[in-house]
């Protein structure tokens, strides 16, 4: 199982939907709340490559992005087989 991180924000539907699908899904993951913290989130900007947004999700430290690029990979089944995949 990979090592996830999801970066998000208390108030933000998109977070709060990525992470229901990886809970649906039984996985653990590291949440890391982006509010109140400028430190925290600049560190989030510069692992996602200039991206801004939340949430910004991570398997094994490579970027996964959103909430939209999370549920393409579960509607083309490959999430399944992402989260299958050992940790190097």
């Amino acid at each position: 199982m990979p090592n996830i991180e999801v970066y998000s924000s208390l108030f933000c539907p998109y977070c709060a939907r990525a992470k229901n699908l990886l809970k649906k899904k039984g996985v653990e993951f590291t949440e890391i709340d982006v509010d109140g913290d400028p430190a925290v989130r600049e560190a989030m900007i510069e692992r996602a490559q200039g991206r801004t947004s939340v949430p910004q999700i991570f398997f094994d430290d490579k970027l996964i992005g959103g909430s939209d690029d999370l549920m393409a990979l579960e509607v083309s089944g490959e999430l399944d087989q992402m989260l299958q995949a050992t940790g190097e």
